[in-house]
């Protein structure tokens, strides 16, 4: 049996498909990339959410959103302790579920979708107060899940700002 120890660095696809919670966590495999897992996973939105909504309508949609949120939370508190790594780099599905709630709330263009991604990814990287504050203080699947949701809110509050000032 592999332990925590052996997987906390870089874990495996062994590891990744060996349980539900891993393999949702790691969002499908994409969270083994090598570089960058966290702008893969974010971009693992797009394709959902260009698949998802139209077949759902919205209600269903926010519905799957809580859903998916809900999973989230679960699948990131079994694998971090898993791995021993409150929030491994490798664990995207955080990015990919506050990314389709910035997608519902974006224009359906190519251009207001590529600058909600450029925010997202700022403020998930940057992580500015009170981002920085919960993602430190909750050590579980909710504080995983949680500092990404800001992220989206941030990026949706200067999304709206640009749409007011520029139109």
């Amino acid at each position: 049996m592999t332990t925590s120890a052996d997987v906390a660095g870089r874990p495996s696809a062994r590891f990744v498909f060996s349980h539900p919670a891993h393999l949702l966590a790691f969002g499908f495999g994409i969270g083994l990339i090598p570089f960058a897992p966290g702008t893969f996973g974010t971009l693992l939105a797009l394709p959902m959410h260009a698949w998802l909504l139209p077949r759902m309508g919205d209600q269903a949609f926010v519905v799957l959103v809580v859903v998916l949120f809900a999973l989230g939370v679960w699948a990131c508190q079994v694998t971090g302790r898993r791995l021993g790594v409150h929030d491994h780099g490798g664990m995207v599905w955080d990015e990919t579920v506050a990314f389709l709630i910035v997608l519902y709330f974006t224009p359906a263009s190519p251009l207001w979708q590529a600058f909600a991604f450029l925010l997202f990814r700022l403020f998930d990287i940057v992580k500015p107060m009170p981002i920085r504050h919960f993602d430190r203080t909750i050590r579980n699947g909710l504080g995983v899940m949680f500092d990404d949701l800001l992220a989206a809110f941030y990026t949706l509050l200067c999304l709206a700002a640009w749409k007011i000032l520029f139109g």
